[in-house]
């Protein structure tokens, strides 16, 4: 699976990006997708995920009813809809695939930037 990410950029606080992950290669259906970010100087971190059918979400605690992860599994896309950004949001934003019963994620996007000015 070859995943691309896009649709980072640079916003206001309190505004809203959506980021869209592309994929190609295999079905995405098969896979959880997730998304993850890095910020300046610290680890890569879960942001979110979603299960094959999208019937299952969970979010890290910071981003919990301000972002909202699914995809289109039709038009193998991923999206994460960002609302209420705090400049604390600001990292490169990456999306990742792994297979349902998986316990890593093997396939990553890119990444693309964020950055939210206070």
């Amino acid at each position: 699976v070859q995943l691309q990410a896009s649709g980072g950029g640079l916003v206001q606080a309190g505004g809203s990006l959506r980021l869209s992950c592309a994929a190609s290669g295999r079905a995405l259906s098969s896979y959880v997708m997730g998304w993850f970010r890095q910020a300046p100087g610290k680890e890569r971190k879960f942001v979110a995920a979603i299960s094959w059918s999208g019937g299952y979400t969970n979010y890290e605690d910071s981003v919990k009813g301000r972002f909202t992860i699914s995809r289109d599994n039709a038009m193998s896309m991923a999206y994460l809809q960002m609302s209420s950004l705090k400049a604390e949001d600001t990292a490169i934003y990456y999306c990742a695939a792994r297979l349902e019963y998986g316990t890593t994620y093997d396939y990553w996007g890119q990444g693309t930037q964020v950055t939210v000015s206070s």
